[in-house]
This record gives C-alpha cells, structure tokens and sequence, in this order.
C-alpha cells in the first residue's frame, strides 16, 4: 500500500526510531551515552525564564541570529549563521535500556525533571510533586483527545499475502482514510480482510485510491459505525520501540490518558500519561487551573524530518479546538499574574495556532504548526513533556522553547541520570 518510509513515518514517534537504521551507532557501548554530537555551546534562550513570554521568545529569536556565528560550522548545504536549520544539531544516542517498556505501576510515581530557563536550573522530583511546584493561580492545558484502536492487520484477499495499517480517519460517504504496507502492488478494486483480536476473518476493506502523501482511500464492506468495526479489528497503536509494537491487553487502559474524551487520536498524547484523578483532584484543590483543548494525533505530529533544512519540513494537518470557556480560562490566568503550561506538545501547538494573529481566540480546525527556531511564543508560559527522539519535530519544538544550550544540558543530565526515554518513560517540567 503506501511505501514502507510512509508507514513507518505515521506509526505514532516509531518511523522515527525505525529510520535511523544506524540510531546506536555501529561502535555504541550499551553502557555508554554520548550526546549531540557538534552541539551548539551558545545559549538560545536557555539561560533566562521569562517574565512574559513575548520578552522569552523575542530574545530567543535575538539570541539565535546573534550568536549563530559562534555555533557549529553549518553542514549538509546549511550556512553556518543559521546552524539551527541544520537537523544534525538535533540529534543524539541513547542506550537502549533507556527506552521505557512499560509505563510505571503508579503513572505519578515517574520521575520529573524541572527546568528554570531563568535561572538555567535543571532540580529531579517525580511528577507527583508538581501540585508543590506551580503556584496556585497557574493554569495547565491538556489534550483531550481519546487514542482509538488504529492498527489493523489482515491479509490480501485474492493472494493471501499479508498487509497491515493504520486507521487515521474517516471520510465522507462512509470511506476511511488509511496507511499500510504489504508485500507488491495493491490494485483499484481488490480487497483486504481485516483480522479480530482472536485472528478470525472479519470484515473486509475495498482497496479505493492512493493519495499524493501515500494515504490509501478504502471501504469497509459494512454498515457499522466505524468505533464497532475498531472495537473488534483494532489493536492500540503501540510503538515499535516498546515492545516490538506488540499491545498487551494492559495498554488499552495504560497507553491513554485517564482525561481522554474525545476520541481521534493514532497516538497517545504521551505527557498527559502521567497524570492520575488523584492528582488532578490536589491540584484543583491547591488552586491550579484545569483547561482542556483537543489535538487528534496523526500524521503531522510524528512524520519524521528527512531534509537536511529543517524550515523545508512540511507538516502534515491534524484536527483541533480550544473553546471559548478555555480561552476565557487562560486569559484570566495570564491577567492575574499565573503562567500557562501546556501539557504536551500538541497542547503547546494548538494553544499557539488559536494565538497566531497576536491573540487567543476560540479556534475549530485544522492546523499544521511546525513550531522551530526562531518562534515567538504568544501564550505558553511552561511546557510539560516527555524525553524524545532525535531528528524529530518534537525534540526540535522543545530546544526551541527551552532554549537550545539548557536543553541539550538537560537531555545529556537525563541520560547521565537514567530518566526512562519516549512514550512510557519519565517527564519534564521547562518553567
């Protein structure tokens, strides 16, 4: 179906990892960890925290033009003045012990990592001591969105060859939106028969049209809702780097957050994983904010970065909305003196695309925010988020808003201190 890159560039923060056939490095020592290699030893932004963000993100943008001389020599046809382009300067090793295979028994026992950039601090608490970290007034924004049981697997009807996918969405007229992979040419016309979770035949998906992005256009042959036909055909959309991507049945629980309503999701809005109702309940009571927006994963969050100019990477459009009583919400905040902190980088990215004409509005649709140097930052104050692949449009959004020089200190302390790495693993809080 769609060529193998594709699938792996969809399939949540794996085509990433899978990309990188050389990722350990063909002399890496397991007990080792060597770190970003060329890095930059200029300060982005790292070293100061912003008394408003608009002063943070202003200076950001100064700091990057004025100090990319005394940055690495540009590489790969990128100047050396805009080294930040580069995404070489975005890469690092990691052992593999570090990739956490299993979420912590208790999610608010996982370790948290606190970075001041005012101060160019880097403190180690776990995620339940964050009600003791924010002060009341603040307000922290989650992504609402639900993960749905996307992966498919079957086999070609006709051939008996064997296929698997991912549901990304449904369109109009009943059709789906799908990415997967098998042996040859699927041809206009033949089927696919999807497997249940026992490996019995199920229902069939009549092959439609390939799109330009390597999206296949099918239809199942049924009536159903598509939520029935998932519930018995599909499997949660685990990573490959956990586990070989195999789901246990723990992970229709673990890998989604205890907030999630609104499903749409191909993967888990991985920092909101670490909260429980416990201590969502103490950090009401200690008088922070709750405010809810949605961003449905797909595409455009994990499609890996291949140019060598990370400005020439076109993402992909994911549905989102922020309402107005959440926009009310965080503008008082903001008025009474709190900070806003996204939780996670899909709520980083939908408050700042509903804040693109200078203001925060209601906003309903489609957005395909790349956020990277040199970004100016309108509404978030904070970022809370898990540790994440190199070379990807994460890593870069977070060395953008923490500042590149702390962040990298902080990544190479993270993996000094054996913070667990990705989807399951540990958080940190940048402030």
């Amino acid at each position: 179906m769609a060529d193998y890159d594709n699938f792996r560039g969809l399939c949540g923060e794996w085509g990433q990892l899978e990309d990188r056939r050389d990722f350990w490095g063909a002399n890496h020592n397991s007990s080792e960890s060597v770190v970003g290699e060329g890095l930059s030893k200029t300060h982005m932004a790292g070293q100061i925290e912003a008394s408003g963000q608009n002063e943070l993100s202003k200076q950001t943008a100064v700091d990057v033009q004025a100090q990319g001389a005394l940055a690495p020599r540009g590489s790969g046809g990128v100047p050396a003045e805009n080294w930040w382009e580069d995404i070489n300067v975005y890469d690092f090793e990691l052992p593999r012990r570090l990739i956490a295979q299993e979420p912590m028994p208790n999610r608010e026992d996982a370790r948290l990592m606190v970075v001041r950039r005012r101060r160019g601090t880097i403190a180690h608490h776990r995620v339940r001591d964050l009600p003791k970290i924010l002060r009341p007034g603040d307000c922290l924004v989650f992504n609402d969105s639900k993960v749905i049981p996307a992966r498919l697997v079957g086999f070609r009807t006709a051939t008996g060859g064997r296929w698997q996918g991912l549901f990304l969405r449904e369109e109009p007229g009943g059709f789906w939106r799908v990415l997967g992979k098998t042996r040859g040419k699927l041809r206009y016309g033949e089927t696919l028969t999807l497997l249940d979770l026992e490996g019995r035949e199920d229902v069939r998906l009549s092959v439609g049209v390939r799109d330009v992005d390597g999206t296949w256009i099918v239809r199942p042959e049924s009536n159903e809702p598509v939520e029935k036909i998932l519930e018995r055909v599909g499997r949660v959309p685990i990573p490959p780097y956990i586990r070989d991507g195999q789901m246990i049945e723990s992970d229709r629980e673990r890998y989604q957050t205890v907030y999630a309503r609104r499903p749409g999701s191909v993967a888990a809005p991985t920092a909101g994983l670490h909260f429980t109702h416990r201590l969502l309940a103490e950090l009401r009571e200690t008088g922070i904010e709750l405010c809810w927006v949605t961003l449905h994963i797909g595409l455009g969050t994990f499609k890996p970065i291949e140019s060598q100019h990370i400005s020439q990477h076109k993402m992909h459009a994911e549905w989102g909305e922020i309402d107005e009583v959440t926009v009310e919400k965080i503008l008082a905040c903001r008025q009474r003196g709190g900070r806003v902190v996204a939780v996670g980088s899909t709520s980083l990215r939908i408050l700042e695309t509903a804040a693109r004409e200078g203001e925060l509005k209601p906003f309903r649709g489609e957005t395909n925010l790349f956020i990277r140097p040199p970004f100016e930052f309108k509404i978030a104050d904070g970022l809370f988020t898990n540790f994440h692949l190199p070379r990807s449009t994460l890593l870069v959004l977070v060395y953008t808003f923490g500042g590149f020089e702390l962040m990298r200190r902080a990544y190479q302390e993270a993996i000094r201190e054996e913070y667990r790495f990705y989807s399951y693993g540990d958080a940190m809080l940048i402030l």
